[in-house]
């Protein structure tokens, strides 16, 4: 077993247990939108970053992809994770608007407006539609080519795959390719019907930068009642 220190409190993880995995398993939501499970790993949204260390040594990395070490302290909610979450959200939503995935975490972390130019309805390249048709329909129908901002997804050069059975499976699980928010306004890209306005509830000294981790908020559930 592995000793972590997440958000504060000291736990014991498997080794070989990524920070994703730990964080679900002790109840610390991450948001994740190029993970699923079956699919192997990937990193390519960056949504689940969490910040590791202490002091000024502190970094971001993302916790689907990176492996809990012995005394590791991580934090999933700091100011700074947030701040870079948000920045990424902002970033989805230029690419492709409509995407109720998108607008869905955009809402949960209340953001409310995005700052880049739009590009409408473009591919996200997080890999899903890659990753689906190799590792469960084993087709190997599509691939990434080119890099940097000439980064695309297609088939072997660019011709109708012979290995492609037409399953649909890489539509299914494109962000891209769901549900859609019919928002009829170009310049209004957040739809921000589905807002998540829970206020922060953790006032401990050591945790002054951090917001709720918790889904759902326990001071609001109590609260509630």
């Amino acid at each position: 077993m592995v000793n972590i220190i997440l958000n504060g409190l000291p736990v014991k993880v498997e080794e070989g247990t990524t920070i994703l995995e730990a964080a679900r398993f002790y109840g610390s939501p991450i948001p994740t939108l190029c993970h699923i499970e079956g699919l192997s790993p990937y990193g390519a949204c960056r949504l689940c970053v969490v910040e590791i260390g202490e002091g000024e040594n502190t970094r971001l990395v993302t916790s689907c992809t990176h492996p809990v070490e012995e005394n590791l302290k991580v934090r999933t909610a700091s100011q700074k994770v947030l701040k870079a979450r948000k920045m990424i959200i902002e970033l989805l939503l230029a690419s492709c608007p409509q995407s109720k995935t998108i607008q869905d975490i955009a809402s949960a972390h209340n953001v409310r407006q995005q700052r880049f130019r739009q590009e409408y309805e473009d591919c996200i390249l997080c890999g899903l539609c890659v990753r689906m048709c190799e590792e469960q329909m084993m087709a190997k129908a599509i691939g990434f080519q080119g890099r940097g901002e000439h980064r695309r997804i297609g088939t072997p050069f660019n011709v109708k795959s012979e290995e492609c059975r037409l399953c649909g499976a890489c539509m299914y699980i494109c962000p891209a390719c769901q549900l859609r928010c019919t928002y009829t306004e170009p310049e209004k890209a957040i739809c921000g019907g589905c807002a998540n306005l829970s206020p922060p509830c953790i006032e401990k000294e050591e945790f002054h930068d951090m917001m709720c981790y918790m889904d759902p908020c326990v001071a609001c559930e109590i609260q509630k009642k």
